[in-house]
Order: C-alpha cells, then sequence, then structure tokens
C-alpha cells in the first residue's frame, strides 16, 4: 500500500501506534501492510522535525520494545492499560 493513500483517520493511527512504547512494527505491518522503514518516513513526514528526532533516539535505544524479538516476554498488551484513548491526534475525554 502506497503511503499517499491513507487517509487521515488511518494516518493518525499509524502514528498513534508508531509513537506508543509497546506496540511492535510488526503490529503496524500487519495491521496496515507498512514495513518499519515506510513508518519511519510516515512519521518524519508528519512530525516536527525535533520530536521525528526524538522519536527515533527512542526507538533505536536499547531498551526499545518496538520489536517483538527485543522485547520483553512480560510484555504482552500493544498498548498500555493506562494510556488513554487518542482520536484526531487528541487525547478524548473519558
Amino acid at each position: 500500500m502506497d503511503i499517499k493513500s491513507f487517509n487521515s483517520i488511518e494516518l493518525d493511527r499509524i502514528i498513534e501506534m508508531a509513537w506508543e512504547d509497546r506496540t511492535p512494527f510488526e503490529a503496524i505491518l500487519f495491521q496496515f501492510d507498512l514495513p518499519e522503514k515506510d513508518v519511519i518516513k510516515v512519521m518524519r513526514g508528519n512530525l516536527k522535525e525535533s520530536s521525528f528526532k526524538r522519536w527515533r533516539k527512542r526507538v533505536n535505544s536499547g531498551t526499545s520494545q518496538k520489536h517483538l524479538k527485543k522485547r520483553s516476554s512480560e510484555i504482552s498488551r500493544f498498548k498500555c492499560s493506562r494510556q488513554r484513548a487518542i482520536s484526531g491526534n487528541r487525547i478524548s475525554k473519558r
């Protein structure tokens, strides 16, 4: 699937999943058929430069959980149970 063919809702969801530490790149690949290198392109094109650099530094750190092979076996969820729902890049109020 071409990166340009995502609508704004799908693009927001991809960014949300990429930003969340517990969501592995494999989950984004499964849901959106978007490999890691294309997720990086999406993040680079939709975040401020400083935000993108901060995200890349966090993802590339030795403790990153973004790859299933590197993640702790104790993590069985894609999303933190305390994370609030996000819609339209705004935190929704419950």
